[in-house]
């Protein structure tokens, strides 16, 4: 079936200047001074119990004292491609290390009721074709995601040798022995040659430092960490029937709240819907794979897939092109590429952007009038509305969120004039100067995507060739080669939004990536070479041509209310995770793909 453009009010029916002003206003109601300090880290001070993993028990090991080819940090999507790319190359001497329970990841940890992947699921599964499977439908459950991942690892033999529940204490780089030192908090001694650094952007659960949070007696968790003795259910089983007589508070309406919210409703005596910014929230068509569809695909489709989702998410389509993801991740480049078809020509790049603006406020404004529609209290309708850009937050889509809202046991509380809840009591919180008395405190507050290293990754001692730590080397943002390998830190690599070609499908991102590092590992490996690293030089040259030509995004973010796109409101936020290569991803992985093929790793330092 073709995917058709979406019907949006014309732009003769808004005032543009008008809209601008209006999105100023409500990100200036939302501005906090204290920036990413708002939020502390589970496990920080008074909330090392919510840090805690409730899915699994830990396991007793004997602690490891060993040497090793590869240490891959991390269990998830970049971990696992990076140990699937060794592992295809003859490096089998690799362990993951990951404080999960398992392999997955954020798949591992978000186990809330209704998660679901929010991108297309042919897409976003990596290795179809290889593994020769097809997720049951577009948005795949939480639950079939996390057992995809575990099934790669163990076909490709890795699965056995991680190290799970096992936090990494420190990196320390030993020049006498060419090798990484690496401490655990199970008491591990690891000494591998090369290290992935593969920790994910959804790995540390961050909470609101909200006063009194020490002080409430009831039940406090993060989505993250999922509660299901006290709210009934399972992560098979949304039926949270322990919550009959319960008052809850759901802190936020990000992601994770789109899909619980319904779900705590359903079964809460009541529920409190607490939001700062709400989201932008489409309807969700999720049909099961189509069998006859499956069967005629042809090999390399998903390949193909994921390269026209990565046109229509960030980049632009190709004249003529068929939108073959057709959801809201798409829409905008959708209704523009039928508009330039229509006129019979393509437009310059100039021009296309400046109709991309137009479009952006037309299905902005299509977004808002769904609230309206499906919402029926026309005050809460209007709090649900988002007055910001199409990509200033992640774009959701649900068919039971607002409708949730028309329940008599469902308030929407909004705090964006108080930019967050005041303040736990015992009992309940205060919000807008009222107490409200709840049982229950539940945090979808997210992950710490865009702050600080060190407070991102959680490890204490980071440190390089001649005791540099990680965190002054990358203090003002990264310095790389590639977007990979840094000067300083030899035989080692960085998977994540660093500083190069960035795709819209963040397993197709990281997984080259993985095969890039997994390249240069395997080949120091068979040449015997005991340490690598880019020249400062090289680096130097790279981050400077990487600076000149990357696009500038910084009105957007500044026109964006606070989140992690832009680390709750930075102008020019160090770790923001869209700008990329300038010339875009296929031009960037061109130039990898070309320095591999040479072979001499021209730019680093071998010995």
């Amino acid at each position: 079936m073709t995917c058709q453009p979406t019907t949006v009010p014309s732009p003769d029916t808004f005032d543009i200047p008008a809209l601008r002003e209006k999105y100023r206003i409500e990100k200036d109601r939302r501005m906090r001074r204290e920036g990413q300090a708002q939020y502390v880290r589970l496990g920080q001070g008074d909330t090392g119990d919510l840090a805690l993993d409730p899915y699994a028990p830990v396991a007793p090991r004997a602690a490891l004292d060993e040497e090793l080819d590869v240490l891959v940090l991390g269990a998830g999507w970049g971990g696992i491609k990076a140990s699937y790319h060794l592992t295809k190359l003859g490096v089998t001497s690799i362990r993951n290390v990951d404080t999960a329970g398992d392999f997955g990841g954020v798949w591992y940890w978000n186990k809330y009721p209704g998660v679901q992947c929010d991108n297309d699921a042919y897409c976003y599964l990596p290795l179809l074709e290889e593994m020769g499977f097809l997720p049951s439908k577009k948005f795949a459950d939480g639950n079939e995601i996390q057992a995809y991942a575990r099934s790669i690892a163990e076909r490709f033999g890795f699965a056995d040798k991680a190290l799970l529940h096992t936090q990494v204490t420190s990196f320390r780089w030993d020049e006498g022995l060419r090798r990484w030192i690496v401490t655990t908090n199970r008491g591990d001694t690891l000494r591998p040659r090369f290290v992935v650094v593969a920790p994910g952007v959804l790995n540390m659960p961050k909470l609101p430092a909200i006063k009194g949070i020490d002080q409430f007696r009831g039940k406090l968790f993060h989505t993250s960490r999922w509660d299901y003795g006290y709210t009934g259910g399972s992560p098979d089983n949304a039926t949270l029937d322990r919550l009959a007589d319960k008052r809850v508070a759901i802190v936020g309406t990000g992601a994770t709240a789109i899909q619980a919210v319904p779900h705590l409703a359903r079964h809460a005596k009541h529920l409190y819907v607490i939001q700062r910014t709400p989201s932008t929230v489409d309807e969700r068509p999720n049909p099961p794979t189509d069998p006859e569809w499956a069967a005629a695909l042809q090999p390399g489709w998903q390949a193909r897939r994921i390269a026209n989702f990565h046109r229509g998410a960030q980049e632009v389509y190709q004249f003529g092109e068929e939108d073959l993801i057709c959801d809201i991740w798409t829409e905008i480049n959708r209704n523009l590429a039928a508009q330039i078809a229509a006129g019979g020509r393509e437009i310059p790049l100039e021009e296309y952007f400046a109709r991309r603006e137009i479009m952006d406020f037309q299905v902005m404004e299509r977004l808002r009038a769904r609230c309206d529609e499906l919402v029926k209290d026309p005050q809460t309708a209007a709090a649900l509305k988002p007055w910001y850009h199409h990509l200033c937050k992640r774009p959701l889509s649900s068919n039971d969120y607002y409708p949730t809202f028309n329940r008599d046991n469902v308030t929407l509380v909004d705090v964006s004039d108080t930019q967050g809840i005041q303040e736990l009591t015992e009992t309940g919180f205060i919000a807008n100067g009222q107490e409200h008395p709840v049982d229950c405190v539940i945090f979808a507050s997210g992950f710490e995507v865009t702050s600080d290293l060190n407070r991102r990754w959680g490890i204490p001692q980071f440190e390089g060739a001649e005791g540099r730590s990680i965190y002054d080397h990358w203090r003002d943002g990264p310095l790389t080669f590639h977007g990979i390998t840094t000067h300083g830190f030899p035989n080692m690599a960085f998977i994540g939004y660093i500083q190069g070609g960035i795709n819209s499908s963040v397993t197709e991102h990281f997984g080259r990536q993985g095969a890039h590092a997994a390249w240069i590992f395997a080949e120091c490996l068979k040449r015997g070479i005991s340490r690598v690293e880019p020249s400062q030089a090289a680096m130097d040259a790279y981050v400077r041509t990487y600076n000149e030509i990357k696009p500038d995004v910084s009105a957007l973010q500044q026109r964006c209310p606070p989140g992690y796109f832009n680390n709750e409101g930075e102008a020019n936020p160090k770790w923001a995770l869209f700008p990329g290569w300038g010339y875009g991803w296929d031009n960037f992985e061109a130039m990898l793909a070309e320095w591999r093929d040479k072979g001499d790793m021209e730019g680093m330092v071998l010995a």
